[in-house]
């Protein structure tokens, strides 16, 4: 039945004869953009009240994906519009085709919506700012990194279902992938880079050698993680520099990550003092230092001589902190109070150079060197 109305719509529209057939064909057009407009509104509220109820993923992806929808429910009304219209076999294939790649740009851009949202939505539960956030930036960069991966194909899914529609595209495309010839080979060899990148971003999900927010040293600097994306990696240094690194540095090259398994380290403090140094008195007032500091996590301290040199005495002083920001604070402040209070209490324990003078005999003789 919907068939015999749609052929006596068209006979009706195809004798009209009031009006050149393009302007027939865009009062056309523009008429079938009303039900849809109208349709997608209703379906729309139905849906909104539907997930209501629904977890927040449901809900924001209904109203994130107003726009798309509305796009959609348009494009169907065209392609409707386009077979009712006195359009000639060409233009409606043309208008067909641009529906067509229209239609597949729609569902990468929905999908591309699903993944933002679902990531979004995920991470809403760890909080980066919290003092023990090691399982936080765990998954945090887990799913950033998976988020730009599976971003990418999409977006690379996408523009090839789009060039897949035209036909002299999609035999070649076909042809290459079937034979994987020397065309296969040139292309492999161009994108090596963003490949290596893209596995090494896998990778690095998967393993975790580094985390946001991870203290790194990298060739020579020390910083902290700020950024991961699909090919490089950003360390934000400790005066604010940015070093940029790609991401197979971290999957080839060696470097230090003082906050692998957890946050809080051990800060070393090295002391040169003279032998006379009374070394009981500086454990007991180090210690007393360390316990009254704010940034001490209650879990190491100690102190310990640890070599003689020809002219002092090392004194290494371990303490620990919750992070390794609070623990080069904890070492500088030990540094500052110990050092004020040999100076007050005790100078003469500091570094000091000897000399001994010994007296000649009254009657040692010089021999002239005439």
């Amino acid at each position: 039945m919907l068939e015999d109305i749609d052929d006596a719509a068209r006979d009706l529209i195809a004798k009209a004869t009031w009006a050149p057939a393009w302007v027939i064909s865009l009062i056309v057009l523009a008429a079938s953009l009303l039900p849809a407009l109208v349709a997608h509104r209703i379906i729309f509220r139905l849906i909104s009240r539907f997930v209501e109820q629904r977890d927040l993923f449901w809900r924001s992806l209904v109203q994130r994906t107003e726009g798309p929808a509305r796009l959609g429910f348009v494009m169907l009304a065209l392609s409707i519009g386009a077979s009712l219209a006195p359009l000639t076999r060409q233009q409606a294939g043309l208008m067909r085709h641009v529906l067509a790649i229209c239609f597949i740009c729609l569902m990468g851009w929905v999908a591309l919506t699903a993944l933002h949202i679902w990531t979004t939505v995920y991470l809403r539960r760890f909080k980066l700012d919290s003092e023990d956030n090691l399982l936080a930036r765990k998954h945090t960069t887990q799913s950033r990194i998976l988020q730009r991966v599976a971003a990418t194909m999409i977006i690379i899914l996408t523009a090839s279902a789009v060039l897949m529609t035209f036909p002299g595209v999609r035999q070649y495309g076909v042809s290459l992938l079937a034979s994987a010839g020397a065309a296969g080979i040139v292309l492999g060899l161009a994108l090596q880079p963003v490949l290596k990148n893209l596995i090494s971003g896998v990778q690095l999900a998967v393993t975790q050698p580094i985390r946001l927010e991870d203290a790194v040293i990298v060739e020579g600097e020390w910083g902290n993680v700020e950024e991961i994306t699909s090919t490089y990696v950003v360390v934000r240094l400790w005066d604010w520099r940015r070093m940029v690194l790609p991401l197979s540095y971290f999957i080839e090259k060696p470097f230090q990550n003082w906050t692998r398994e957890s946050a809080s380290l051990i800060g070393t403090v090295m002391l040169y003092v003279d032998y006379s140094a009374p070394v009981a008195e500086m454990r007991a007032h180090f210690e007393e230092v360390v316990r009254a500091s704010r940034l001490w996590d209650r879990q190491v301290v100690n102190m310990q001589v640890t070599d003689f040199k020809p002219e002092v005495m090392e004194v290494r002083m371990l303490a620990s902190a919750g992070t390794a920001g609070r623990t080069f604070d904890l070492r500088c402040e030990i540094r500052e109070k110990m050092i004020a209070w040999l100076q007050g209490q005790h100078p003469g324990a500091l570094p000091r150079q000897r000399a001994q003078i010994a007296q000649l005999p009254q009657d040692a003789a010089w021999a002239d060197p005439a």
